[in-house]
């Protein structure tokens, strides 16, 4: 199912929220892809959000997304120009998520900067895919593009544990908005995974992104993502997300913190 077929496919109930069924093509393993299930959740929150745009999304990966999703949103607090909206993702068998939204409409100040470079890159047609086989990636990642700009891939034995890639959806009708960025910043695995040398197993628990800008557009529909895992202890990964627009243009931040089996 095309993505922006899934995102129609939400049906909102009397008191608010919001229900899905996410098909085997969006599912990573057992549990629903996790960027989807983010975007699933801001989906959700955005009716109570007034119009005003996200700036930052926390998310807790408690459980395997799968069968019948409900995500119910609860305003949490409301002023004139911010609104911190909870979000908790329910499946069959319990909790799978647990989000917080911050939204926060634009307002003057006397400070206007960036300092977030884009790291050089060769244009999107230019560059090697990342999944050269199409028979042996994960499910969910055939609804995206993906090119390998720098680093390895995964389970080749890299050096280090940064790659820098450029992303789009598949689906050239997804609107360019929050909620389809939120769904495809998340879709290359950890980087952490390209320096490991034999299969194993990741899962994702918690994820941290900052909205940059509410102009959310670019050229094509490609972004510019740039991973870091900057520790790997204990059997945990923590690392550092930057996107770009196609003109180099500060998108989005981000945490993450994965657990790694193998």
């Amino acid at each position: 199912m095309d993505y922006t077929d899934l995102i129609s496919s939400i049906a909102f109930d009397k008191a608010g929220a919001s229900r899905v069924t996410v098909p085997e093509d969006w599912m990573q393993g057992r549990t629903t892809y996790g960027g989807l299930t983010s975007a699933l959740c801001l989906k959700a929150a955005l009716p109570l959000a007034g119009g005003r745009p996200l700036r930052s999304a926390q998310i807790a990966f408690v459980g395997p997304a799968s069968g019948e999703l409900v995500s119910v949103p609860t305003m949490l607090r409301e002023g004139k120009n911010t609104a911190f909206i909870s979000v908790r993702m329910m499946g069959p068998d319990g909790i799978v998520a647990e989000c917080i939204f911050a939204f926060g409409s634009a307002r003057e100040s006397s400070l206007d900067f960036s300092d977030m470079i884009a790291p050089p890159a060769t244009m999107p047609d230019a560059t090697q895919a990342f999944f050269p086989d199409e028979n042996r990636r994960p499910a969910f990642s055939r609804h995206f593009n993906v090119r390998l700009v720098k680093g390895g891939r995964p389970i080749s034995g890299a050096p280090d544990g940064e790659i820098v890639l450029w992303m789009r959806h598949r689906d050239e009708a997804a609107p360019m908005d929050a909620v389809t960025l939120l769904a495809l910043a998340d879709s290359p695995p950890p980087a952490a995974l390209s320096m490991l040398t034999q299969p194993g197993r990741i899962s994702s628990m918690t994820w941290m992104a900052e909205f940059l800008t509410d102009d959310i557009s670019t050229e094509d529909g490609w972004f510019l993502a740039q991973h870091v895992a900057q520790t790997a202890r204990q059997g945990y990964s923590s690392q550092a997300m930057r996107m770009w627009n196609s003109k180099g243009e500060p998108m989005m931040v981000g945490r993450q913190t994965i657990a790694v089996f193998g």
